[in-house]
């Protein structure tokens, strides 16, 4: 960096809910990108109800701000308060990675018809450990390209994007009334006007959580999904060759929740969990019911989860004898 000039102020927003173990971890981990060249402004926004969090937040030089729930008030709250020109993001249970940021300031450096860059992210077990391939493994497009990838399928973590600050005047903040998808709304805003890039740069670790712990969500989250689905690929029909691909479009976007269903269904019925395992099937139905009722007729332990628990169901009901 040339003598006299101030580094780069990059204001990173950080939704959090009475996590302050894991959002030690992830503060210290934006602190640690920090040079001559780059300073953060942390901007933590909080809905839970631990003070930890606040002593946390100061501990590493950041701003707290109560948020009401969810992660988009949590971004919210912090991006009304950025005063840098660019805006990061980070969730409580995630990490920097040390070749995060540099690469996305060069590329809104080099085209400055972009208003964003979004990245790769690796993913762990809950203890950010067992570290996947970097993802997406395969290049998503720009232009166009990038906007179908994002509505068929690419989820790009929040914490891979970085985002000149001028885009909260252009695209908004996001919209609190989306509990899920909030994330993809906000970036295919961006996106569908031409004004979001890619670059192949491992940003974060994004910590996974054990399988069968968020059925609850996942049913919500395909509704949430299906929704921003349809509110920007309905306009942008012009992307896809013909209906088909746009249902193909469709599928992708939404079929991870299927298979995840799929998956613990297999994993309920082999712990013996016959009721869990039934409603996972029901999950799976709701996601895709066609495909469902064909894995109903294919696949063996599928149907064994659904009479598992039905039969189950019908002895709890059963009189006892006496």
């Amino acid at each position: 960096m040339e003598p006299g000039i101030a580094p780069r102020l990059v204001s990173v927003a950080v939704p959090t809910r009475n996590r302050p173990d894991t959002l030690r971890l992830a503060l210290q981990s934006i602190r640690a990108l920090e040079g001559p060249d780059l300073k953060f402004e942390i901007l933590v926004g909080d809905n839970g109800d631990m003070p930890e969090t606040k002593t946390v937040t100061e501990e590493f030089g950041g701003v707290y701000v109560r948020a009401s729930d969810g992660c988009g008030p949590g971004r919210n709250a912090g991006m009304r308060l950025a005063t840098g020109d660019y805006i990061a993001f980070l969730d409580d249970d995630d990490v920097f990675l040390p070749g995060n940021i540099r690469p996305h300031l060069a590329m809104l450096d080099a085209h400055p018809e972009l208003d964003a860059v979004v990245g790769q992210l690796i993913k762990t077990d809950p203890n950010l450990e067992n570290h996947s391939v970097s993802q997406p493994e395969k290049d998503p497009g720009q232009g166009d390209a990038l906007t179908r990838s994002l509505l068929g399928g690419f989820f790009p973590q929040m914490g891979t994007t970085v985002a000149r600050a001028s885009v909260i005047k252009k695209d908004g903040l996001f919209d609190e009334s989306l509990v899920y998808g909030q994330d993809l709304d906000w970036q295919l805003r961006i996106a569908r006007r031409g004004a979001m890039g890619y670059t192949p740069t491992p940003c974060i670790l994004f910590r996974g959580r054990a399988s069968g712990t968020y059925d609850n969500m996942a049913l919500k989250r395909v509704q949430f999904d299906r929704r921003v689905f349809l509110r920007h690929a309905l306009p942008e029909w012009r992307l896809w060759s013909s209906p088909i691909a746009f249902f193909k479009a469709y599928t992708h976007n939404i079929e991870f929740f299927y298979w995840y269903f799929a998956h613990v269904a297999g994993e309920y019925l082999n712990r013996g969990d016959h009721q869990k395992a039934m409603a996972a099937v029901g999950g799976a139905l709701y996601v895709f019911p066609l495909r469902g009722m064909v894995h109903l007729i294919t696949r063996s332990h599928f149907r064994r989860a659904l009479l598992a628990g039905l039969f189950r169901r019908q002895a709890d009901k059963a009189p006892a004898r006496s």
